[in-house]
């Protein structure tokens, strides 16, 4: 019997384990962690014949050698027992090539993008599945892509949100519609450079079959036009900012599209049928609208699924409103970028929760958009004097350092009322891993804090 080892007791490494398990493998999952949650699975998993070591880190020695190493999203590619790994020749993949493997006879929509991945994944999964479809979104968001494998239906599409890490990772996965959403400086600490980052997202766009952009991201536009004769571009600005021939568009209130194979642009929808705010939206609106109609989907199936969205959970998500302010939940901002377009997106002025654990990044753009819109700004954690000095390097002093989400809800709606603000923002421009397990949880945490302030 063929032997497997995985790495990381997350969501994602119990579907692999119990994929490969399904598929006749032997299966070891190993975590360097150990907590009550994690014993939990390790029994549970222990009645499937699933072996876990807990508190192992993997050194392919003895009982620890293998045919096969699959990883997890959050073990990064280059660590020493996985470059070992490789130089013995053991085959070393991620979460999402196995996934593949099993789902390739299923068509696939990948994203992937530095921001709007998720909004845009989930978009374009309502979409499909108003047509009718048989088409979960799996990878960054709802399911791991190997529990969608499980499933004994097979999708009639993937929707598969796919991150840098998971692409680095894989080596056949070639969805037959790519799209990339964003480019902006994120994941140095791992990918060291931005033009290793840069190809590490090219190389599942060059993999993909059809290949949409978003137009109107600088980075993408001036990178793009050449290396990409054949893609569809998207721009909110209307046809003439179209990098190429063929794309999405927005004009006068209308998504349009302009096809090569067509003379003349076709209206898809009105932009009014989206609920969501911001520009940004706008633009995961033509993206997903792009997907749908290369898979043949008609108007009418796409104009009822948008009008029926509502949203994505943590990104600009309205948790209530509270004596006439309103409560807003961008957990999954973990990035400057994705911060300064929350903030672009509301009301000012407003009240700013940030902080986290930092990530490298130009702040320049965030630290400019908190000096127009933000009244006051509420820190928590590890980044918080880190923060707190470059407000003050750019002349801005009305920030508290407050440490926890606890201290930060009530404080921000003291402030909101003194400075007539009609918003508090939870947009943290940090990665959550020094107070919490992700950004969900901090998301979740904010709730809480909100939904008890009124009591």
């Amino acid at each position: 019997m063929p032997r497997a080892s995985v790495i990381g007791l997350g969501k994602s490494g119990v579907a692999t384990a119990r994929l490969l398990k399904q598929k006749g493998w032997e299966v070891v999952l190993s975590d360097s962690n150990t907590s009550p949650n994690l014993l939990k699975q390790q029994e549970k998993l222990a009645a499937e014949e699933i072996t876990v070591k807990l508190g192992h880190s993997l050194d392919l020695n003895g009982s620890d050698l293998c045919d096969l190493i699959v990883v997890s999203p959050g073990v990064p590619w280059d660590v020493p027992v996985l470059v070992k790994a490789r130089e013995l020749g053991i085959e070393t993949i991620g979460e999402m090539e196995l996934a593949w493997r099993h789902l390739q006879a299923s068509p696939w929509v990948g994203i992937t993008g530095t921001n709007g991945k998720t909004t845009t994944t989930a978009l374009i999964a309502a979409i499909f599945q108003t047509a009718g479809f048989n088409a979960p979104a799996c990878g960054n968001i709802g399911h791991a892509a190997c529990e969608v494998a499980l499933s004994e239906e097979p999708p009639d599409w993937v929707i598969a949100e796919i991150s840098s890490y998971q692409i680095e990772s894989s080596v056949g996965l070639a969805p037959r519609i790519g799209i990339w959403t964003t480019f902006t400086p994120d994941h140095l600490a791992r990918h060291k450079t931005l033009e290793n980052y840069y190809n590490i997202k090219a190389k599942l766009l060059h993999h993909s079959r059809l290949k949409v952009f978003n137009g109107d991201d600088p980075y993408l536009r001036k990178n793009g036009g050449s290396h990409w004769p054949d893609a569809y571009w998207t721009s909110v600005k209307g046809k003439e900012f179209l990098v190429g021939e063929q794309g999405f568009y927005i004009e006068n209130g209308w998504v349009l599209e302009h096809l090569k194979a067509t003379f003349k642009p076709e209206k898809i929808l009105p932009t009014s049928a989206l609920q969501m705010v911001g520009e940004h939206n706008l633009q995961n609106l033509l993206m997903a609208v792009a997907a749908a109609r290369l898979a043949g989907i008609e108007h009418n199936a796409i104009e009822t699924a948008i009008r029926n969205f509502s949203g994505v959970p943590h990104r600009l998500e309205h948790i209530c409103t509270w004596q006439g302010i309103d409560f807003i939940n961008d957990s999954k901002a973990t990035n400057y970028d994705a911060a300064e377009v929350g903030l672009a997106s509301v009301n000012s002025p407003a009240i700013l929760i940030a902080g986290g654990e930092a990530k490298p990044g130009n702040d320049t753009a965030w630290l400019a958009k908190i000096q127009v819109k933000a009244a006051a700004v509420l820190l928590i954690g590890s980044a918080a004097p880190a923060f707190a000095q470059r407000l003050e390097e750019v002349g801005y002093t009305n920030y508290e350092i407050v440490a926890t989400m606890a201290r930060a809800v009530p404080r921000s709606a003291e402030l909101a009322k003194q400075h007539q603000a009609s918003v508090v923002l939870l947009s943290p421009a940090c990665a959550s891993f020094d107070q919490y397990p992700n950004f969900e949880m901090r998301g979740e945490d904010f709730r809480h804090s909100c939904l008890a302030l009124m009591g």
